[in-house]
């Protein structure tokens, strides 16, 4: 759901959600989240924080808002966008992805007694702030330890959505995981745009296009770390009988792409869902997390899906894969986060 934009003005003391008597914000009726590119129904990203939401909603029996972004947005519109869920009462007010930090840091001021969550962001940080973050390069280095098994031709493909930091992770993990695997394979990588253009989040024949072009050249296993436009990746793959690796949500269970799910070998999970949960519960208890929040292997905020029964098939590369997990977490194998 849409919420309408409102100017911005000065703070008024109906803007901000009560305070105990020590300070501390009262959990609020509601909790609200404002999705990044692509929004709900990219199957992926945004839909991992929906089903936080939904659970929250349910287990918690609290209401949940949502807020849509719009093509070609700026920060006015994202600091629009946050001030109407907090004026609103929501608490935690939660911003998906790490394009929302400019305006969560200039909204969080101002609505001292609300918590703000950020996801994939440390740069901004306050009292009310929580910075929800993730160790994608670890689970990435198991889909590449996956993709170097599963391949037959030796050739893989990595797509990331738009040339950033953050999807740079996936790529370094992927690529580290795929040589120690096999020093032979060769890795292919291709970014759908670059900043300040974000269309390679969201649209899926850019994703489809990268990937016929990956497959053309001999990749059998495609993984894209590209949000909405990483479903056409998987369209192209499953087109090829190639295998697809999917991103952030367990993209065999999503309905939108139950037609090519049996070309879904695996997927890169982020615990996206739980942390939105977790920060919502933890409003609601009285205890905001605040801080640095992070999600890695060690805590299973990262893996590997296996909900595909072609890949509980495959002992060797499960093998191969728990290994690393393994050796991960041992600290036996440093999972680089550049390339």
């Amino acid at each position: 759901m849409a919420l309408s934009a409102t100017a911005c003005g000065g703070k008024k003391s109906s803007d901000a959600a009560p305070s105990s008597s020590d300070g501390t914000a009262k959990a609020a009726a509601s909790a609200a989240i404002a999705y990044d590119i692509g929004g709900r129904g990219d199957q992926s990203f945004n839909d991992a924080a929906f089903a936080g939401l939904e659970k929250a909603k349910k287990d918690l029996k609290i209401g949940g808002k949502e807020a849509e972004p719009t093509d070609g947005e700026g920060e006015a519109d994202k600091v629009q966008r946050l001030t109407e869920l907090a004026r609103s009462g929501n608490n935690p007010v939660i911003g998906v992805g790490f394009s929302y930090a400019p305006a969560i840091k200039k909204v969080a001021a101002k609505y001292p007694n609300i918590t703000f969550g950020i996801i994939d962001d440390t740069s901004v940080t306050a009292p009310n702030i929580a910075n929800l973050v993730f160790n994608e390069e670890q689970g990435s280095y198991l889909a590449g330890v996956a993709a170097a098994k599963a391949s037959k031709s030796g050739t893989v493909g990595f797509i990331g959505g738009v040339e950033v930091p953050l999807i740079k992770k996936f790529e370094a993990g992927f690529a580290q995981g795929v040589k120690d695997t096999n020093p032979n394979a060769k890795v292919l990588s291709k970014y759908l745009s670059q900043p300040p253009n974000f269309e390679g989040f969201s649209k899926p024949d850019l994703g489809k296009a990268a990937a016929q072009g990956q497959l053309d050249a001999g990749a059998d296993v495609i993984y894209a770390a590209a949000g909405l436009a990483g479903s056409g990746a998987i369209e192209a793959a499953s087109a090829k009988g190639a295998w697809a690796i999917g991103v952030d949500s367990d993209q065999y269970n999503q309905a939108g792409l139950s037609k090519y799910k049996d070309h879904i070998l695996t997927s890169v999970t982020k615990d996206v869902s739980d942390s939105v949960y977790n920060l919502i519960k933890s409003v609601k208890d009285g205890k905001p997390e605040t801080g640095e929040i992070r999600y890695g292997l060690d805590k299973n905020g990262v893996g590997l899906a296996d909900s595909n029964p072609k890949y509980k098939e495959m002992t060797d590369v499960i093998a191969a894969v728990e290994k690393a997990k393994a050796d991960i977490i041992a600290k036996k194998i440093t999972v680089k986060t550049t390339p």
